[in-house]
């Protein structure tokens, strides 16, 4: 079975454990950093990520579970007009695409390597 690459922005978990976002991948120490929804940060060696039976998992619903936000800090959030097409109301119309995550920056070891 094919493993999975890592890729920044993704949630994944290990059996039994935790789910996990991928936030950093370093390609010259090949480490993976990895925070967990309590923000808890840890990073892994590539052979550690191979070596582990890693799955990928859904993000958590509540975004607000590795950051200092109170109920009340977000209530009076206003949601963008559906229809309206001025782009300062879309905020990913600004995003640098190459910048964003979705993709790996590392390919992993082929199996006979690790």
């Amino acid at each position: 079975m094919a493993k999975l690459a890592p890729v920044i922005g993704q949630w994944y978990r290990r059996p039994g454990g935790d789910s996990f976002e991928v936030v950093a991948i370093d390609r010259d120490d090949r480490t993976i950093e990895i925070q967990y929804f309590d923000g808890t940060v840890e990073e892994l060696e590539v052979e550690e990520w191979v070596g582990d039976d890693i799955v990928a998992a859904e993000p958590p619903e509540d975004w607000t579970g590795s950051m200092d936000v109170e109920p009340e800090d977000t209530e009076n959030e206003y949601e963008a007009e559906a229809g309206n097409s001025r782009p300062w109301n879309d905020p990913l119309q600004f995003v640098d695409r190459g910048e964003a995550g979705g993709y790996s920056e590392m390919e992993l070891p082929e199996p006979d390597e690790y």
